[in-house]
């Protein structure tokens, strides 16, 4: 069974950190390129960062960059996303996605990519 599973949200108060990790079953992630999304209520989901499989290129989205790294470690088939200096406005659920190709960037949209976590919540307060 292909599974995604997202871990590592909670609540954090402005200035902290969270790690998430996203597992994958029932499939390799060698594969596939990586994306980070995330969603608040009544918006669309968001992209975040990806990690390409082929040559471990990386995306971040401008509101993220210099604060939220993502890296990968195929032999746990897992992927993270650190994120530090978290902000208020970062607060969303958090999912992560698996594209079957070599390469993704910024304008990889999420109808593009072919398996979803269930995703995993975020709360940035004081």
């Amino acid at each position: 069974q292909v599974q995604l599973v997202e871990s590592g949200g909670g609540l954090v108060q402005p200035g902290g950190s969270l790690r998430l990790s996203c597992l994958a079953s029932g499939f390799t992630l060698d594969y596939y390129s990586i994306g980070w999304f995330r969603q608040t209520p009544g918006t669309g989901r968001e992209g975040v960062s990806c990690i390409s499989s082929s040559d471990g290129s990386i995306y971040y989205a401008d509101s993220v960059k210099g604060r939220f790294t993502i890296s990968r470690d195929n032999a746990k088939n897992t992927v993270y996303l650190r994120m530090n200096s978290l902000k208020p406005e970062d607060t969303a659920v958090y999912y992560c996605a698996a594209y079957q190709a070599p390469y993704c960037s910024g304008s990889t949209g999420p109808y593009e990519y072919d398996y979803w976590g269930q995703g995993t919540q975020v709360t940035v307060s004081s």
